[in-house]
């Protein structure tokens, strides 16, 4: 992914998502998920148009199992956009660029 998506893992999650001073996007993402892989050039551009005003991130689901465990993720891909330390809103699925920016305009 792009320098601008931030890898989240279960033990940075606190500081680089709920201490966050911007509103986080967090892709809970594994490997071997064929629609992860489609969302990630969308995530990409996503943090390029939005820049500061945003944090996009991710987690690898495989290798952090605590963190999506925490906000029941239960299948990936799976979006939840922090604001304040808390869940603003989750979304299940790829989405379209105009689905995550709806996502993002609502809260930001």
């Amino acid at each position: 992914m792009a320098e601008q998506i931030l890898h989240v893992t279960d033990a940075s999650f606190e500081q680089d998502v709920l201490q966050s001073d911007r509103p986080v996007v967090l892709h809970f993402w594994a490997e071997w998920s064929g629609p992860c892989k489609t969302l990630v050039p969308v995530l990409e551009e996503v943090a390029r148009d939005y820049g500061d005003r945003i944090q996009v991130a991710k987690v690898d689901v495989d290798q952090n199992p605590n963190t999506p465990a925490k906000f029941s993720v239960r299948g990936v891909p799976t979006l939840i956009l922090f604001r304040n330390g808390v869940v603003a809103q989750m979304k299940v699925g790829a989405l379209s660029k105009a689905q995550i920016r709806a996502l993002i305009d609502s809260h930001v």
